[in-house]
């Protein structure tokens, strides 16, 4: 996946979009491991709102401790044009395949509205020391 698909409503009104799929049972709580989550919240933030979009279906990858690796690569297709996966737990081989898309991941567990105001906040703080997004 190339950035031009990163950067698609990424300008639009002069406003900076960008999305984030969540990890969620019930569209509540960032509850999910990302290979046993059924479904993804899509949520926009534009400049400080956030709004959820849509909810996206795919199939687990995780089933009694087996990895079904052409499912998760299937997945993360399916959340490339998201720039942040927010989740409660990740493995480092999926963390690792989601950077392959383009996709940071994020264990920030709780109520979606208070996960993503923290996401939030940690990648304002990173922006200050690095010089960049």
């Amino acid at each position: 996946m190339d950035n031009k698909m990163k950067e698609i409503n990424k300008e639009k009104n002069g406003k900076t979009h960008k999305l984030v799929a969540v990890a969620s049972s019930d569209g509540i709580a960032v509850d999910e491991h990302f290979g046993r989550s059924a479904k993804f919240y899509i949520y926009n933030l534009t400049d400080g709102s956030m709004v959820q979009r849509e909810i996206r279906e795919v199939t687990p990858v995780c089933a009694g401790g087996n990895h079904d690796e052409e499912a998760m690569d299937n997945n993360l297709k399916s959340l490339s044009d998201c720039r942040y996966l927010l989740v409660s737990r990740i493995g480092n081989n999926a963390a690792l395949a989601a950077q392959r898309y383009g996709i940071e991941s994020y264990e920030i567990p709780g109520i979606i509205t208070e996960s993503l105001d923290q996401m939030i906040r940690f990648l304002k703080i990173k922006e200050l020391f690095s010089g960049k997004e």
